[in-house]
């Protein structure tokens, strides 16, 4: 696989720089570059001061200089020198500012921090990440490793029947080649709903049997022709996917994310958010939209018809 560019979403936090130090790990292994980006909060906008308003162009370059120099410290280290004066600052949130970086770089990944948010989390409302999945389409990942860590090793993929299985699977299989990692697929099976009214309500076991099935007619096969291990399990699928993570020990779980309209983005929020805060391992989201589900032209070419259409 090759990532042409890869961002980190970076402040002064450790974090952060475990994060970057990722990111260039990343970069390196599929033969791309990093590139750190900061966000700073334009203090003086909300007081609505005309006095302000006025000096805003200077306020702006002098807070910029500012946040430059002290992220940049605070990265020092846990990342080359180049990369780290490559770092874009901009004005805004993190979120917007990593998707307006993203457009103009057609960067390829964003790599965020864990799951302790720090100064970026106090001036925007939620989570910083949770925003950035939510704003940006393109894979986002959360780590939750140190800055020492070594690159992935195991890695489990869940998946489901719909379309998003096969291009969420194919970036996680890419990955793990690329990275020599084991790569194992998971799909839950959860419970029926039950539903008022109706007369021969679908036993579980009948049910999780059909699921089966249609695993093994639509998903299955293309792991087993690239020999990848896959595993079906029943009960809900935030704790099912801890259980086995933690089972397995991975260090990263690929989920994907259908990302049709407002509804899916509400419940990708919610799902990620729930993965954030209970998984001990680094989380990758990958958005997939109908046109790259067909996954009929190269990934390259699909990222950019993508990147017109937005």
């Amino acid at each position: 696989m090759h990532w042409e560019r890869v961002l980190a979403g970076v402040d002064d936090s450790p974090q952060a720089a475990a994060a970057l130090a990722l990111a260039v790990r990343l970069a390196r292994a599929t033969g791309g570059n990093c590139t750190p980006v900061h966000a700073v909060r334009e203090w003086w906008v909300a007081f609505g001061d005309d006095d302000l308003a006025e000096h805003a162009a200077e306020l702006r370059a002098a807070l910029i200089d500012a946040e430059r120099a002290a992220t940049g410290r605070a990265l020092a280290g846990h990342a080359p020198d180049e990369v780290i004066r490559g770092m874009i600052v901009r004005p805004g949130r993190p979120a917007i500012a990593l998707r307006d970086v993203a457009r103009e770089l057609d960067a390829d990944l964003i790599v965020l921090g864990g799951k302790h948010h720090t100064v970026l989390r106090r001036w925007v409302g939620g989570s910083t990440a949770i925003d950035v999945v939510r704003s940006v389409a393109l894979p986002v990942l959360v780590t939750a490793q140190r800055a020492d860590d070594a690159p992935f090793r195991r890695i489990l993929v869940a998946v489901d029947l719909s379309e998003a299985a096969v291009p969420t699977a194919t970036l996680a299989w890419e990955l793990a080649t690329t990275l020599g990692a084991e790569l194992v697929a998971l799909s839950v099976i959860e419970p029926p709903l039950s539903l008022p009214g109706l007369t021969t309500p679908l036993a579980q076991a009948e049910y999780s049997r059909r699921a089966v099935q249609a695993l093994g007619r639509k998903v299955w096969p293309w792991f087993g022709a690239r020999g990848i291990e896959t595993v079906a399990r029943g009960g809900q699928v935030i704790e099912a996917i801890q259980r086995e993570a933690l089972q397995r020990g991975a260090d990263l779980v690929v989920v994907g994310s259908h990302g049709k309209g407002w509804q899916e983005r509400l419940l990708l929020g919610s799902v990620t958010e729930r993965l954030l805060n209970n998984l001990p391992t680094s989380l990758l989201v990958v958005p997939v939209s109908p046109e790259r589900a067909l996954a009929t032209r190269p990934k390259t070419a699909t990222r950019r018809a993508s990147a017109r259409q937005r």
